[in-house]
């Protein structure tokens, strides 16, 4: 293998020998291989070329106090005023059937019959003994009249008459059971059954809620049962595009405390014409006391640590880290009980980017 080497201009000049030639091409060819490679392009690699990292670029607001008031926030569920669910109390097989979907009913509508042709037939026999029964009692009251029979006969008679009329109002009774109706006036939930189905009392054929009064009911800690009492006015949050908020008043709360989980439920009805579902999922505010004075931040301005949580500030041109207490949470926005105080600049931006001590560089204020 060969190589060709092209020496620099000061070496072509001189007349070196062979081994001379050799010497001088391998030290060239060792210092090419063990240069560094800005060195192999020439390029210096001093100080020079070191990336020059300047201040961060931040958004800052100005803490400027409001008025808010404290609150705690529990998880809610809203119910209907009255729920029942609708089952038959006798067993048998369904032959009429008015359940329509989503509608509102009257209290008292027929929602579903069960076949009761046994029951009607025994009460057609029950009613023809007991005519025969009160034609024999009308005989022996005349003839007991006249003394022609004596008061035990007669007072048997009575008897039987009064057990027969019993026995038409028990099965009566159960005629009336294989009808079921509304109890209530509400909207009917989706159908279980169908008609010729058999069912029993354990079918349910559908469910019935009265919308017409909406409550939420929710739980709290014990140690805050004393911020709810009845009459109370609580602000209930409901998520979706938009998001509803309606003001609900607590109507009761439990009597005890659970137990297990050591909350207190309790109950709050919400304003006429409030558009939520029974079922729906919500988060109840409950006011601690009066309005106090307090810096709002946006949620992505704190930082969560584990002592206190944090917050970085603009201070002679440099970033200056800050402990805060942090209190009532809404959607992106919290409230900054202490550590801050009015005409501090607060970074809302770029808070990843700021260093203590470092230099930052305002972007926007506000």
């Amino acid at each position: 293998m060969h190589f060709l080497v092209r020496l620099p201009a000061p070496f072509r000049a001189l007349r070196l020998s062979p081994t001379a030639c050799l010497l001088v091409a391998s030290g060239a060819l060792l210092a090419a291989c063990h240069a560094k490679p800005d060195e192999a392009k020439g390029g210096g690699g001093g100080k020079g070329d070191k990336k020059n990292n300047g201040p961060a670029l931040v958004d800052v607001l100005v803490a400027r106090p409001s008025s808010v008031s404290d609150s705690i926030e529990a998880n809610g569920t809203v119910v209907a005023n009255d729920f029942v669910e609708l089952h038959p109390e006798v067993s048998g097989r369904i032959t009429s059937l008015n359940v329509q979907e989503g509608q509102r009913v009257a209290k008292g509508t027929i929602i579903a019959r069960v076949n009761d042709a046994d029951l009607r037939a025994q009460l057609q026999k029950t009613n023809a003994v007991l005519r025969v029964a009160q034609l024999s009692v009308n005989r022996l009251e005349k003839l007991l009249k006249v003394q022609g029979v004596n008061q035990a006969d007669y007072d048997l008679a009575v008897s039987q008459v009064q057990s027969g009329q019993a026995d038409a109002s028990y099965t009566q009774a159960l005629i009336a059971k294989t009808v079921v109706r509304a109890p209530f006036t509400g909207v009917l939930g989706l159908r279980q059954v169908s008609t010729g189905a058999y069912v029993t009392p354990a079918t349910i054929i559908a469910t019935l809620q009265a919308d017409n009064k909406l409550k939420v009911d929710f739980t709290l800690p014990e140690t805050y049962g004393r911020l709810v009492q009845a009459g109370k006015v609580v602000t209930v949050n409901f998520g979706g595009n938009p998001p509803r908020r309606y003001a609900a008043t607590v109507q009761a709360l439990e009597s005890q405390v659970n137990q297990t989980t050591r909350n207190l439920t309790v109950r709050a009805l919400l304003p006429a014409g409030a558009q939520v579902s029974p079922g729906t999922f919500a988060r109840v505010q409950v006011p601690t006391g009066a309005a106090r004075q307090r810096v709002i931040l946006p949620t992505n301005a704190i930082m969560p640590g584990d002592k206190s949580d944090q917050v970085v500030l603009v201070k002679h041109g440099k970033a200056q880290m800050q402990n805060v207490k942090t209190g009532d949470r809404q959607n992106d926005q919290i409230a900054i009980v202490s550590g801050l105080a009015a005409g501090d600049s607060v970074v809302t931006n770029g808070v990843l980017f700021t260093q203590p001590g470092k230099p930052v560089k305002v972007r926007g204020v506000k």
